[in-house]
């Protein structure tokens, strides 16, 4: 298993280099930032009204399967993970707090990406064989791009890397692993318990199964209502931690700031990390965690019901900011002022780091983080269950659907009984490989993505 991870990780040292993906995601951001007038900038105010006033409404506009909020709230389901929570403790593990810093770089121009991929997202939706809106890089590449030899094979690529990452990567078994070691380690630290992974693996499977036996419509339903509560236990307890800890936010700042452009040295149980490294772990995680440019969010922005792409365009810059600006460096700053990241029995740890960290200044800490843990895992699970049952349909049609949901639900109990560095290490790499097929289609669609963004601020916004 050792001789696996190492191997997959030299992989991913590769893909993630600062002159690979890294360079391909910034420029891909910064070309579509450039393309649509610095949207998440100039109209970041009507991206945060847009996402919030859909909380308030019932059936928006438009066609579409799902409202404009149930389609925030599963691609938020998806993107507010436990990547917010483990993997942000991996990104420090493995590349030191400079890391932070890339994972912010990656937020900040992918809310230009993520804003790019809802509004093709919508604009070249299709209805399938069912009679159901389908939406993604899949066909946004082979409408948008149609007579270019390079279409076809940019469908295939995305959907077969989609849905090796939704049945083995950070889609699904990254998830139920987090679950599964942030549920140990409440059980040990406050119970002082040794529990078998098998217990929060079985939960998490039999839980997630019920769900996604009723496809998106159910998905959506169940997302709009856990969604905004998940999120506001962790913000209400990160608040708190913050306040408690208000003194160390300059230090953690410059700590941030500092190794990201300068190697940081090992100190107590850490080994130390190089820029190259830091970089590497910042983009990876922050992919993981916001998932701009990876492809997979525009499956479920591009069927909302909405009058024009723009509009959701507008709720995907609202997603970025909330899932790495707020939930992400909330996690950093509470692992980074524990200090407990230095320590060496946590150098393989992922969301116990967290729980952990936040257990040392408040009671039952570790508790709250497994909760969390458990409402953020479950929610990515259902939401990239219908991810990979796109890219499955995709390639195979519908008689594809029912052996995949089948293959996923006992994939997520396999995730929970695995190592922690084999599951990051899979879900790492297979990321990657999904996002090359998907950038290259939004720079050639660049011009499109212009076209609708100017139309749509040029006229009187319409109502959702």
């Amino acid at each position: 298993m050792d001789q696996l991870t190492n191997l997959l990780n030299q992989a991913s040292n590769w893909l993630y280099a600062p002159y690979a993906l890294p360079a391909l995601l910034v420029f891909a951001g910064g070309y579509l930032t450039y393309r649509t007038g610095f949207v998440q900038i100039l109209h970041f105010g009507t991206a945060v009204k847009e996402a919030l006033s859909g909380m308030f409404k019932g059936k928006s506009e438009g066609e579409g399967t799902i409202t404009s909020f149930q389609a925030l709230s599963t691609a938020l389901a998806s993107t507010v993970g436990n990547g917010n929570i483990g993997g942000v403790a991996t990104a420090i593990v493995v590349g030191g707090p400079g890391a932070i810093f890339w994972m912010w770089v990656t937020a900040a121009v992918g809310m230009a990406t993520k804003y790019s991929e809802a509004v093709l997202g919508v604009h070249y939706r299709v209805r399938t064989e069912r009679g159901e809106l389908a939406s993604g890089p899949m066909y946004y590449t082979t409408t948008g791009l149609e007579g270019m030899s390079v279409a076809k094979p940019l469908a295939y690529m995305f959907c077969i890397f989609g849905a090796a990452t939704a049945l083995f990567g950070t889609g699904n078994m990254a998830q139920s692993n987090t679950i599964a070691q942030t549920f140990r380690q409440a059980a040990l630290e406050n119970f002082d318990m040794e529990v078998s992974a098998w217990i929060p693996g079985l939960l998490i499977t039999v839980a997630c199964g019920l769900v996604l036996l009723g496809g998106i419509k159910r998905i959506a339903m169940v997302s709009e209502k856990l969604v905004p509560s998940m999120i506001v236990v962790y913000l209400t307890v990160g608040i708190l931690y913050i306040l408690m800890n208000a003194s160390h936010i300059p230090r953690i700042f410059a700590l941030i700031l500092e190794n990201a452009f300068t190697p940081m040295a090992a100190v107590g149980g850490f080994v130390g990390a190089g820029v190259s490294q830091a970089i590497a772990a910042g983009v990876s995680r922050g992919v993981l965690s916001n998932e701009a440019g990876l492809g997979s969010a525009p499956i479920a922005h591009g069927i909302a019901q909405v009058k024009h792409p723009s509009q959701q365009g507008l709720v995907g810059v609202f997603e970025v900011f909330m899932d790495t600006i707020v939930v992400c460096s909330m996690t950093a700053f509470i692992i980074l002022s524990s200090g407990m990241w230095e320590l060496a029995e946590y150098q393989q740890s992922s969301g116990d780091l967290t729980a952990a960290a936040l257990n040392a200044q408040i009671p039952y800490g570790s508790l709250l983080v497994a909760l969390c843990s458990f409402l953020f895992g479950f929610s990515t699970l259902i939401g990239w269950c219908y991810y990979g049952e796109k890219c499955f349909e995709y390639m195979f049609g519908s008689k594809g659907i029912v052996p995949y949901r089948f293959i996923y639900t006992v994939l997520i109990l396999v995730g929970a009984l695995i190592p922690v560095p084999v599951v990051w290490a899979i879900g790492t790499l297979l990321n990657g490989f999904m996002a090359f097929p998907n950038l290259i289609g939004l720079i050639a669609l660049g011009g499109v993505v212009a076209k609708l963004t100017k139309e749509y601020f040029k006229e009187e916004r319409p109502a959702s």
